[in-house]
């Protein structure tokens, strides 16, 4: 009772007057109504909440937003073409698109270009990553060697590849590998840089915790900086894939007689706009397929990073 304030004696009295009952009960009896806690639902809401920043949402709203988002482009495109204020000539409607697309398919050879240009976007991509994986890990793990290499990398990566273009058909000539060249000058140094960043992302306190462990140089390159860029390293690939597509149509200007791009500058000297369309349409739906197949393979390889 000494420890009570001046005017615990009333409080005293009061208190003997009640039932026994413990302290930490009565204080929380006594003590102002806290603010409702947020439940588990409430909770859950917030998290799956569509403008909550980084919360998930649910499959269903997913797959929902996604037709949404490549349905309306096409919706308004056909509005547009059916409003009648622009010549056809120009903005063909997407059934006219369509329709070239299918002529095209059975009457000049739409497979024959899509493999062609397939090949070509393929080796050249394929080539960038077998010389720019090993380099960028070098320049990733090396001061030395990125003080060497990174300026030259970064100089040349501004250059368009269009510009390459006379350069290639004196070095290479007019065939294939002129092509496959201009995809590759287009993707390698973009790539180069991109695993190098990769590489340097890889938390010192693991690289560091190796070394106490007594790992050489090499151990620490194979087993623990490159284990721990691979998920990270499958997203560059994917994102330079896209771009190697992006230079289909620079690359079938080299004298090309076939393949996608090639289609599509054909068509513009003629002003066949469905075509262009329907050309620019197919690379596209093919680049989705490629994007589509790394991210499978990204969840395949490394599923831990997909657990909720």
């Amino acid at each position: 009772m000494s420890q009570l304030p001046p005017f615990a004696p009333s409080l005293a009295g009061s208190a003997a007057a009640l039932p026994p009952a413990p302290a930490p009960v009565a204080a929380a009896a006594s003590a102002p109504a806290p603010s409702a806690a947020p439940t588990p639902a409430t909770q859950k809401r917030r998290r799956t909440g569509f403008w909550t920043v980084r919360a998930p949402i649910s499959r269903r709203a997913y797959w929902v937003l996604a037709v949404a988002g490549l349905v309306t482009p096409l919706l308004m495109w056909a509005a547009l073409a059916a409003w009648g204020g622009m010549d056809p000539t120009f903005m063909p409607s997407p059934l006219a698109v369509l329709s070239k697309t299918w002529d095209w398919a059975l009457e000049n050879n739409l497979l024959e270009d899509m493999g062609i240009s397939v090949y070509r976007v393929v080796a050249g991509f394929v080539i960038s990553a077998v010389i720019a994986l090993p380099l960028g890990l070098l320049i990733g793990s090396f001061r030395s060697v990125q003080a060497l290499l990174e300026p030259l990398t970064d100089l040349i990566r501004y250059m368009p590849a269009v510009a390459f273009i006379p350069l290639v058909m004196l070095w290479v000539g007019i065939d294939e590998g002129s092509k496959i060249s201009i995809i590759f000058i287009g993707t390698f140094f973009q790539m180069v840089l991109m695993v190098a960043e990769d590489v340097r992302r890889v938390p010192a306190a693991q690289v560091e915790a190796a070394q106490t462990m007594g790992a050489n140089r090499r151990e620490l390159i194979e087993k623990v900086i490159l284990p721990s860029a691979k998920p990270a390293l499958l997203d560059t690939l994917r994102i330079t894939m896209g771009w190697a597509w992006t230079y289909l149509v620079v690359a079938e200007l080299v004298a090309a007689n076939s393949g996608l791009g090639y289609a599509i500058l054909r068509a513009q000297r003629f002003l066949q706009t469905d075509t262009i369309f329907a050309g620019i349409i197919v690379i596209g739906l093919i680049g989705l397929v490629t994007d589509q197949l790394f991210r499978w393979l990204h969840r395949r390889a490394f599923p831990w990073l997909y657990l909720k």
